[in-house]
C-alpha cells in the first residue's frame, strides 16, 4: 500500500517556479522575482531547489535574481513552460511505495475548475518526472475517469489520516469531479495515498480562489497536532463562523478524546487589495529539512503565529516570510511550494 508521508519527513527536495504570469499579481510581477529570490535563499540553507522557468527570459532573470540574494549553490533552473506557478496543485505529490521507493501520484489538473488557461500545468507531472526520473501514475476515480484534485486540497499526518474540506470537494461550486461523493473520494484516496481515515472539514477561508483548500485552515504539525486558523473576532463575521465549525469538527473526530491537540493559530486582519478581501493566513505556511518557512503580514498576529508554530517544531528554525505582495496572487508559501520526500 501506497503511503502519503507528512510534509515534515526528510525531503530530497522542494519544487516551486519562478513567476512570470502578470495577472496573478498585477502590477506586482516586478516584487515577485525579488519575494521569490528570498524563498529561494531559504529553502537552499536547508535543502536541494528545484526551479521550473517558463522559457529563458524567465530563466535568466531568476539567475540574476538569485544572484543578487547571494543564491549560487543548492538550487537548479529547469526550462519547462507553465500557465502558473502555483506547484502545490500543478505538481504531483509523492508517496512512499512499502519498500521505501518514491512514486509520484499525478492528479488531473483543472486550473481548480476555475480558469481555463491550464494546458501547460497540466503537463508539469510529466516533466517532474522527467527530470527526477522518478516513476508516476495517474490517479484514477473510482469509475477509472482522471481524478482532479490539488496538493492543497489535502494534509496528512504521514500515519493514514487526511484533512479536507467539504466546499473544496463536495460542493457544487468549481466542481472538480462531477458525481464524487464522500465516500468515492475517500475510496480513491485509500488507493493512491493509502489513507485510512479522512476528517472532513467544513469551510476554508474567506478570500480563498480555490474554493475551500485545507491548506489555508488546517495542517497536521505533527502526528497528534493540528493547527488550526481561527478568527477569534465576531466583527470577522464569516471567518469567525467558519473557524466555530472547523474547530467543532475536529473536536468531535478525536479532539475530544485526545487523539490529537488542536491549537488555534490567529488569522491577521483582513488583508484588502483593490477592494478583494485576500485569503491571508499563518495555516499556509511549508515545512523543508530542519525549517518552517511562515507568511507573515505586518500584522501584530505575526509574532503570535511565529511562536506558536515555533513551538510545535521545536527542532526546526522557522523563518517569516513578507507575504502582503505575494498574496495578492490569491496564494503564499504553502501554494507555491511541493515538496519531494526523500527515497528511503
Amino acid at each position: 500500500m501506497r503511503r502519503f508521508p507528512a510534509e515534515w519527513e526528510a525531503h530530497a527536495a522542494t519544487w516551486i517556479s519562478w513567476p512570470h504570469h502578470e495577472p496573478d499579481w498585477p502590477g506586482k510581477i516586478e516584487a515577485m522575482h525579488w519575494v521569490y529570490a528570498e524563498i529561494a535563499r531559504v529553502l537552499a540553507a536547508h535543502e536541494p531547489v528545484q526551479i521550473l522557468c517558463h522559457d529563458e527570459a524567465v530563466r535568466e532573470r531568476a539567475r540574476t535574481c538569485l544572484a543578487a540574494h547571494g543564491v549560487r549553490q543548492n538550487v537548479a533552473l529547469h526550462l519547462v513552460p507553465t500557465d502558473r506557478v502555483w506547484l502545490r496543485d500543478s505538481a504531483p505529490t509523492t508517496v512512499m511505495r512499502p519498500d521505501g521507493s518514491i512514486e509520484l501520484v499525478n492528479w488531473r489538473f483543472n486550473a481548480w475548475a476555475k480558469y481555463e488557461n491550464f494546458a501547460l500545468d497540466r503537463q508539469v507531472g510529466a516533466e517532474v518526472a522527467r527530470i527526477t526520473g522518478l516513476p508516476r501514475v495517474d490517479a484514477t476515480r473510482p469509475d477509472g475517469q482522471p481524478l482532479v484534485l490539488e496538493g492543497g486540497a489535502i494534509d496528512t499526518d504521514g500515519r493514514g489520516t487526511l484533512l479536507v474540506t467539504e466546499e473544496c470537494l463536495l460542493s457544487d461550486v468549481q466542481v472538480r469531479n462531477p458525481g464524487m461523493t464522500r465516500a468515492d473520494y475517500e475510496r480513491a484516496f485509500a488507493e493512491w495515498l493509502g489513507i485510512r481515515r479522512t476528517i472532513w472539514l467544513g469551510e476554508g477561508c474567506v478570500g480563498d480562489d480555490t474554493h475551500g483548500h485545507v491548506d489555508d485552515i488546517a495542517r497536521f504539525a505533527a502526528h497528534d497536532v493540528v493547527l488550526l486558523a481561527y478568527e477569534e473576532d465576531p466583527a470577522d463575521e464569516e471567518n469567525h463562523r467558519r473557524s466555530k465549525d472547523n474547530l467543532k469538527r475536529l473536536q468531535a473526530a478525536g479532539g475530544k478524546r485526545g487523539d490529537y491537540t488542536v491549537i488555534k493559530l490567529p488569522y491577521p486582519r483582513p488583508v484588502i487589495m483593490n477592494g478583494e478581501r485576500l485569503p491571508a493566513s499563518y495555516a499556509n505556511f511549508y515545512v523543508a529539512n530542519g525549517l518552517v518557512i511562515v507568511p507573515t503580514f505586518n500584522d501584530p498576529h505575526d509574532r503570535v503565529a511565529l511562536n506558536q508554530i515555533a513551538e510545535v517544531f521545536a527542532d526546526h528554525q522557522v523563518v517569516g516570510i513578507h507575504a502582503v505582495d505575494l498574496v495578492w496572487g490569491l496564494g503564499t508559501l504553502h501554494c507555491l511550494t511541493q515538496q519531494q520526500i526523500l527515497e528511503r
